[in-house]
């Protein structure tokens, strides 16, 4: 008598080539790269990947049909970028994943350096990371602003302390007000959603923050280790 078969479940055929889209070292290098949260050129991720344009070319269709990236045109240029918010937070969780021996060693002390600025503070899409945004997750956390215990929420004080401080909120979408973001350098969580997005846009139009460098590296300014020192406390030497 032959056994029963249990019917295959129906999100198999999505999750097996939503692996495949990523499981490609120049693709998966793309969307590192992207987790800037800002558009890139085809010629410029090509450069960055280390391949051919029309390599790269081919790889950023598969990578648009799929569904991780949005593209659009301005003139001769084709710019992409990452399709949305949870395309960002699945890269980085994905990321976080690979343990630090077995990451590639740095080649030397120019990708050292960039290696150390990207742990020191950087961008993940739309927040802050890296110690920085460990340092100001902490923080918040610390003056009851933001909840870990039950989950990342925000706390009543939490929601005067953004309105206050400046820092608008938009709560009507669907996007969770504050979510946990696992950072791969630190290994725990940071900051994310409409909380950590607004935080970091307001950090770069005050020059707290500024970027350094062409990756996702960030480095607080005087002026930065100033306001949050005076906002929540923190250490300007833990931010350097």
């Amino acid at each position: 008598m032959l056994e029963r078969m249990t019917p295959r479940d129906p999100q198999a055929p999505g999750l097996a080539r939503l692996a495949a889209l990523i499981a490609d070292e120049t693709r998966a290098s793309c969307l590192l790269a992207l987790l800037d949260g800002r558009a890139w050129t085809a010629g410029e991720l090509a450069r960055h990947a280390g391949v051919a344009a029309s390599t790269l070319s081919e790889h950023l269709g598969r990578l648009v049909a799929g569904g991780l990236l949005t593209e659009e045109r301005q003139g001769r240029h084709r710019y992409v970028r990452l399709a949305d918010p949870r395309v960002a937070h699945l890269v980085e969780d994905l990321a976080s994943q690979v343990a630090p021996e077995q990451a590639r060693r740095p080649s030397g002390l120019r990708e050292s350096s960039a290696g150390s600025a990207m742990a020191r503070g950087r961008t993940c899409y739309d927040h802050l990371a890296g110690r920085l945004g460990i340092t100001i997750t902490d923080a918040l956390t610390e003056r009851r602003l933001l909840r870990q215990d039950t989950g990342f929420a925000l706390t009543d004080a939490g929601l005067e302390w953004f309105a206050t401080t400046g820092i608008p909120l938009d709560r009507k979408g669907r996007r969770p007000v504050a979510r946990a973001c696992l950072d791969w350098t630190e290994r725990r969580p940071h900051l994310a959603g409409v909380a950590g997005a607004a935080l970091c846009r307001h950090a770069f139009d005050e020059g707290w923050c500024v970027r350094i460098g062409t990756e996702r590296a960030v480095k607080v300014t005087a002026a930065g280790e100033q306001a949050l020192s005076e906002l929540l406390g923190v250490d300007g030497a833990a931010l350097r």
